[in-house]
């Protein structure tokens, strides 16, 4: 830079000789010199003004100012204990300087006032005596001369500030005697406590501030900077020179960042005092030209590694010489600060760059700050003692966050990772947008950071033995310097001859630099935006220095370099960095160090940082590489330095080393964050991996996994195929063990365990066992046991969060696998389960106890919502499990019949009359039985039915949906009453009135021979006639035989008669049957039966029946006239039984910011230029739907749930294929407990959303309000469930509910739900956004966008969704064809769920299922975490309470009866 101009080292030399020879009292004794000056300066100290008033000088004329002078500068020469003497030299020229000021003092000379530039000069030489260091003095004086030299300085730095009046030449005299005395106090070894150790910070930080006045008053020379720029080299070894240095250079990069990026970028906070180090004078030209100029003051910081180098210098050649037991140079013991002064060289420099990242606002805080002097002050020590000391300023401790460890030495604060931003979880530190490009950095900083990485690797060790071979060709000699005649020992052998640096000085001394740098460059290269080109011939240095960094050990221990790279290296994988795979085995090898033990083997205990951050960073780059080996399968991974394939591996060779990794970092993660990325890491693993199976492989069993040479060193694992059931069953374990041994207790981790869980439930594998799935079933029964058995202080909000999860993810698992229930154990674990949730307690604790009936048991649930979400899953595995989905497809659980529907089949009614369905309710009787379940009887046949059975068709419409049941009464089986006779007269065969002839004969009552058996007592027990007649008398016999003899006399006359008549035997007319009967009261008869109709007496001992109680009857009546009957029972249908949610697709171009331009993009003209991964990912998010044919949630409230019949007009098909803004078409998907609607936003959403907010135009409100505020929903099994007719959701029966519910009062029941209770935070809005541009996230228009996504339930809500309540699920695609994700949110507590997780990389195969599932999953965590919210099934039962209340008919016993028997109309 400066190599055309001359230095000025010989002017600086002279100018110091001159002044140690200048006075002519040189020229005589010492005593007598002394006397001289003590009697003269004594006298010109008291007209200063310091012990009496001051008086204007007596010295008038030239040669008297230039005679005092003279003497004065013998004086400042003089041995310390004339410390009085030297003190009033001092005090007198320090007066005298003040004629440079605007207002001299009144004892200055009048010469130098007139010519204060001339005498100023000389005054600044003279100084210089004053500076030189006495050999051999005590500390004490020493102290004392240090005092006088702090104030000199004082002086010189105010007048070079205030003066108006100094020349060019007076600024380039002041500035080569302030480097003359850094000279004379820096250069030599630093010696502890000598006068250069005191003063070393404050010269230079003089020289340097008065440097920087400098350039503002008179701009230094070239031949001045080369000078600076020379000095600087010689003083490498004092660690104040390097501490300054930082200072200036982030001072300077401050004011650079203001002009060069405006007020918008982050801007650099330093002290205070570093912030006034700048002139405010100084121009943006100028600021650029100090700015470069002071970064290349010292040279390159590498060379702080080679201590033969920093002892180059005459003086340290002399220090060798004269040691007593003889040295090297570079043996000095100062040098054992090279590797502390080198860490800070790179901390100054990471700082910069930080700077210019835009991560000044927290990284860099407190780095200047803290009144510290410096703002990369070294805090810790190495073993060779203190850091420096300071002057009164103090060199407090600065620790600079970004430095992942610490130096050797005693642990200190100033290597603390805490302080690190956090890369995920949306907490990052984001970079700034106007940030320059990463070119521009490395154009400045690549040298010194390329080489610094290098140091002590297998490089920078061959690049040593190369430079040492060259110089052992030439002899050992003197090599003399130009630079003030300095002597430097060239001594070749030593450069190959560690063995000769001090222990404290080897290479691995200075890892700690070397990590700064790589951590640097790897802040450099994270930094890439969006297609920005790098140099071809960086990114090769970079892959280099990472390769030869990630060199793993054989002790296969944790250095700092190793723990840099992984802090600063989370993007690295997702920023399609052109051959970023090649570190690839590199960084799994670390990765393989750092997360699976469990206790991190560290290279030396000194290092201190935060474990959880690195494993965080460790984590983000897992999760960003492991959809590798199945996205480039057997492509070869080369080696960046060998030639031969020996060592090449595939992608898919890797896989089975990435699994291994994340299993095992999940088996010892302590933190919640880092556990809550790796569940969401192992769902993308296996999601993948059957996925890839299923669509690539063509369902052929595909273990491509071959356990390659690499690998060998791994521990056989739980098993060691990685095949997607071996990853499922590996999964499956871990993650129930660990649920149920160690995160039970942590509400987010258990959330996300159990959402995993749910995932894997889903995953259709064909080899399934059926063995696992019943012992994840038990474990998660088991867990839901365990937190309701827990003592009650620990019974709060966030552990009925878990328990309800933990049974929508059994619910989850059952509808999956069906063929659990037919399992006896499993079907007893899940209703014992079921049993606790609902009563708080099992009927048997263990299997040997007698069991406790129902109605012996005393209610006490957990919790209001635990029984709420017990009760759904009871539902679900009475109604559900193995019918889902039913005939009408996934879009119903309940029947599409209701009154109108019937009424079109029913013979009576006219098909013109059904037009309303106030008609048609009026066909049947409504009863409601406990109080939650409304049941409509239509007691006449429908169309289709010609057998005249008693029938009844029921509409049940209960807490889970509408269901419709025909009944028929039969006393036989259908199997044996199925021959039926039509005719009138079935006939018979004609009677034979020919009666043959009887021959008469007696009839005998006993066989011929009884008379002959000997008779018995029994015999004789029957009475004979005689012995009546005996008994009773004779009368009583003879009135018996009158009544027989008039009976007979009857019978005869009766026969006479009829064989007269036309009826006789002989004209006998068949039987006719008679008619059948048409007529039945089967509404009575089907009450009956089912037991509705008992009337149970009072029981009066007990209280509950009371005579003051009305009895408690099983039926209630409706009164079907009100006409606002009909309408009520709509909006009960409008209630969904399941939970129901929308997510908002958008499509960002590269560039695009506002929202206009965003909605464009979905128009007809636009839709051609997209990415076509996006359309693809569309496809696999749900079932395209026609809104109008479409009976589920629509993603709009006034449409939704509605029986659609054919469609009032056919609506021409849209020749664009992805408008799903849901005015024809929708994205649908939907599972027993919840459904989604994926709504891609256009224009129309607009105008449709502001007519209807206007107009008011949705009917039913209350439907639709109490529909949409209490049911925020969510779906969450994956099913590619058939799809059916239009009708579907009006009503359900079953939820499978695994939608969440909130903690509700037991009282709730009694509320009224005709109007909603305002939920404690808006719905939430999920936005997925595909970006071209990943950079363009920080810009996206959130609070524009949400006018385009109202459903209508905002009407309802006295609160309209906010920006910040949004959950935006971004995604960008990589040039690779995988995809980025970043997720942004609301805070709180459980705001982000999983599989998803920030900064994730997924591929194309799986984005649509974890798209959805997140979406779901984060619904459902609002709505853990609503205290307002009630469940669907709650919701509906409010409501059918609500209906009994407002429409009961009070009937007694008797009127019931009555009604019962009167038809309806």
């Amino acid at each position: 830079m400066y190599s055309e101009w001359a230095s000025l080292s010989a002017q600086i030399t002279a100018n110091s000789c001159g002044a140690q020879c200048f006075s002519v009292l040189n020229k005589f004794p010492a005593s007598a010199g002394r006397e001289v000056v003590v009697s003269v300066v004594k006298q010109l100290g008291t007209n200063l003004g310091i012990t009496q008033n001051a008086e204007p000088s007596h010295l008038v004329k030239d040669e008297e100012v230039k005679w005092c002078m003279d003497v004065i500068c013998f004086g400042l020469s003089l041995p310390l204990q004339e410390h009085e003497t030297i003190k009033d030299c001092v005090n007198v020229y320090c007066e005298w300087l003040t004629a440079l000021h605007p207002q001299p003092r009144i004892s200055v000379p009048k010469p130098i006032c007139e010519d204060a530039n001339l005498y100023a000069r000389q005054i600044i030489n003279h100084f210089h005596n004053l500076f030189v260091p006495r050999q051999g003095e005590s500390a004490d004086t020493i102290k004392r001369q240090a005092v006088l030299c702090h104030r000199v300085l004082r002086t010189l730095q105010q007048t070079a500030q205030i003066s108006q009046l100094m020349d060019r030449q007076t600024w380039d005299t002041l500035l080569l005697f302030l480097l003359a005395i850094n000279e004379i106090l820096l250069a030599p070894p630093t010696v502890k406590d000598d006068v250069g150790d005191q003063l070393c910070e404050r010269v230079l930080s003089v020289l340097f501030e008065v440097w920087l006045l400098a350039c503002v008053r008179s701009f230094p020379s070239p031949s001045m900077w080369k000078t600076l720029q020379e000095s600087c080299a010689m003083w490498r070894h004092r660690v104040a020179l390097v501490d300054q240095w930082n200072r200036v250079n982030l001072a300077l990069t401050a004011r650079l960042l203001e002009f060069s990026y405006g007020p918008a970028f982050p801007q650099l906070k330093n002290a205070d005092e570093d912030g006034q180090l700048i002139p405010i004078g100084m121009s943006n030209d100028c600021v650029a030209q100090t700015w470069y100029r002071f970064l290349r003051m010292i040279g390159n910081p590498t060379a702080l590694c080679s201590p033969h180098i920093i002892s180059k210098s005459s003086h340290f050649v002399q220090w060798a010489l004269t040691h007593e037991k003889g040295a090297e140079t570079h043996q000095h013991p100062c040098l054992q600060q090279l590797p502390q002064i080198f860490l800070n060289a790179m901390k100054g420099i990471s700082s910069q760059v930080d700077a210019f990242l835009g991560l000044s606002k927290t990284s860099l805080i407190g780095l200047t700050g803290g009144g510290a002097r410096n703002a990369i002050s070294s805090s810790s020590t190495t073993n060779a003692g203190s850091t420096g000391t300071g002057s009164g300023e103090g060199s407090a401790p600065a620790p600079a966050p970004t430095t992942p460890t610490s130096t050797s030495g005693p642990p200190s604060a100033s290597s603390s990772i805490n302080s690190l931003p956090l890369t995920s979880m949306g907490a990052g530190v984001e970079l700034a947008v106007a940030r320059p490009k990463c070119n521009s950095i490395l154009h400045v900083f690549h040298e010194w950071l390329f080489e610094a990485a290098h140091i002590g690797g297998d490089t920078w060790r061959q690049n040593r033995k190369k430079q040492a071979c060259e110089a052992s060709k030439r002899p050992s000699s003197m090599i003399m310097e130009h630079r003030k005649g300095s002597i430097s020992l060239s001594q070749p052998n030593s450069l190959n001859d560690p063995q000769s640096l001090p222990p404290t000085l080897t290479i691995d001394k200075y890892e700690s630099g070397r990590a700064e740098a790589i951590g640097t460059l790897c802040k450099i290269f994270c930094a890439k935006k969006t297609g920005e080109e790098i140099l071809p011939v960086y990114l090769a240095r970079f892959y280099m220095a990472l390769q030869q960094c990630l060199k793993i050990t054989e002790s296969r221990e944790c250095d700092e370099t190793l723990a840099s790279i992984l802090l600063h290296s989370s993007d690295l994988f997702r920023l399609d960095l052109d051959g970023i795979n090649v570190l690839l085995p590199g960084f799994i090898a670390a990765l393989e160090i750092v997360l699976p033990d469990k206790d991190l083997k560290l290279k030396t205990q000194s290092m201190v940082f935060n474990r959880t951050e690195l494993r965080r960073s460790a984590i983000n780059i897992l999760l960003s590489i492991m959809v590798l080996p199945l996205h480039y399968q057997t492509l070869p991974i080369r080696d960046l330095t060998c030639e031969t394939s020996e060592k090449m591996f595939t992608f898919i060779q890797l896989k089975s080393r990435l699994m291994n990794i994340l299993m095992n970092a999940l088996q010892v993660e302590t933190d919640a964050q880092n556990t809550h990325m790796l569940l969401g890491g192992l769902l993308l693993c296996v999601q993948d991996a059957v996925t890839f199976e299923e669509t690539e492989l063509g369902g052929g069993n595909a273990n491509l996994s071959h356990n390659s040479s690499g690998v060998q060193h791994h521990d056989a694992n739980l098993l060691s195929s990685d095949n997607a059931h071996a990853l499922f069953v590996r999964a499956t374990y871990l993650v129930c063990h660990r649920l149920i041994s160690s995160w039970k207790t942590d509400l987010n981790v258990s959330l996300a365990a159990l959402e995993l869980l749910s995932g894997l439930a889903r995953l259709h594998i064909r080899e399934t066992d059926a063995l696992e799935c019943k012992r994840a079933v038990k474990w998660i029964c088991d867990y839901i046991c365990y937190q309701c058995s827990r003592p009650p202080p620990a019974h709060s909000k966030d552990l009925h969060s878990t328990i309800v999860a933990a049974f929508q993810c059994t619910a989850a698992w059952l509808m999956q696998h069906p063929y659990l229930l037919q399992d006896k154990d499993c079907l007893q674990t899940v209703l014992e389960v079921v049993e606790l949730g609902i009563s708080g307690t099992k009927s048997q604790s263990k299997g040997t106890d007698i069991p406790k009936f129902k109605d012996e048991k005393e209610l006490k649930p957990a919790s209001m919502r635990v029984r709420d979400a017990a009760e759904n899953l009871l539902t679900i595995i009475l109604e559900q499990v193995g019918y889902f989905p039913s005939e009408c497809g996934p879009e119903s659980i309940s029947s599409l019949l209701d009154e109108l529907a019937l009424m079109k089949h029913c013979n009576s009614m006219v098909p013109a009359a059904a037009a309303s369905s106030e008609q048609a309710i009026a066909k049947f009787k409504y009863f409601v039985t406990e109080n939650s379940t409304i049941l409509a009887l239509l007691e006449e046949p429908l169309g289709n039915d010609q057998d005249p059975q008693p029938t009844v068709t029921l509409l049940i419409r209960g807490p889970f949906g509408r269901h419709a049941w025909t009944m028929q009464l039969r006393h036989l089986p259908r199997s044996k009453s199925g021959i039926k006779y039509h005719a009138i007269n079935p006939g018979r065969p004609i009677p034979m009135n020919d009666v043959t002839q009887r021959l008469d004969s007696e009839q005998k009552n006993f066989p011929d021979g009884v008379d002959k058996v000997q008779p018995c007592v029994a015999d004789y027990s029957i009475p004979t006639i005689e012995q009546m007649r005996e008994q009773y008398g004779t009368a009583v016999i003879r009135e018996l035989e009158s009544l027989l003899e008039n009976q007979s006399i009857h019978e005869k006359l009766a026969w006479a008669e009829a064989d007269t008549s036309a009826d006789s035997l002989s004209h006998a007319q068949e039987c006719v049957p008679p008619t059948v009967c048409h007529e039945f009261h089967a509404a009575r008869l089907f009450l009956s039966h089912f037991g509705f109709l008992g009337f149970e007496t009072r029981n009066p001992q007990n209280p509950a029946e009371a005579l003051g109680n009305p009895p408690q009857r099983p039926l209630i009546v409706l009164d079907t006239k009100s006409a606002a009957f009909a309408a009520d029972l709509d909006r009960l249908d409008k209630l969904s039984a399941r939970t129901h949610d929308s997510v908002y697709v958008f499509y960002v171009k590269s560039g695009q910011t506002s929202a206009q331009q965003i909605i464009a993009n979905m128009g007809e003209e636009s839709s051609a230029s997209h990415d076509p991964h996006f359309a693809s990912m569309l496809q696999t998010l749900g079932w395209p739907v026609q809104v109008s044919e479409h009976s589920g949630w629509t993603g709009f409230a006034h449409n939704s749930w509605s029986l659609k019949g054919t469609p009032e007009e056919q609506l021409k098909s849209t020749a664009n294929e992805l408008n799903y803004n849901g005015s024809q078409r929708v994205l649908y998907w939907a599972d027993v407990s919840s459904e989604i609607a994926f709504v891609v936003p256009t224009t129309w959403n607009l105008r449709y959303n502001s007519d209807t907010c206007d107009s008011g135009s949705i009917s039913s409100t209350d439907q639709i309000g109490s529909s949409n505020v209490w049911t925020r929903g969510e779906a969450d099994s994956a099913a590619g469930l058939a799809k059916s007719k239009s009708r579907n959701l009006s009503l359900e029966l079953d939820t499978n509910r695994r939608d969440v519910k909130e903690p509700v009062p037991p009282t709730r029941r009694k509320g009224n739900v005709t109007k909603p209770t305002l939920l404690a935070q808006a719905p939430a809005k999920i936005f997925l956004v595909w970006l071209e541009s990943y950079e363009d996230y920080l810009n996206f228009p959130l609070e524009d966008l949400l006018a385009y996504t109202r459903t209508g339930e905002e009407l309802q809500t006295q609160q309209l969704p906010r920006a910040t309540d949004c959950h935006v699920i971004f995604v960008h695609s990589l040039l690779s064809g995988l995809l980025r994700v970043k997720l942004q949110g609301p805070p709180g507590r459980m705001s982000f769920a999983t599989p998803l997780v920030d900064g994730m990389v997924l591929s194309r195969r799986v984005v649509g299922n974890l798209v959805r599932q997140t979406a779901l999953n984060i619904s459902r965590r609002r709505r853990l975490d609503n205290d307002n919210y009630q469940p669907p099934h709650v919701r509906r039962r409010l409501k059918v309470q609500d209906i009994v209340q407002k429409y009961k008919m009070d009937l007694s016993e008797a009127d019931l009866l009555a009604h019962l028997f009167q038809r309806a109309i």
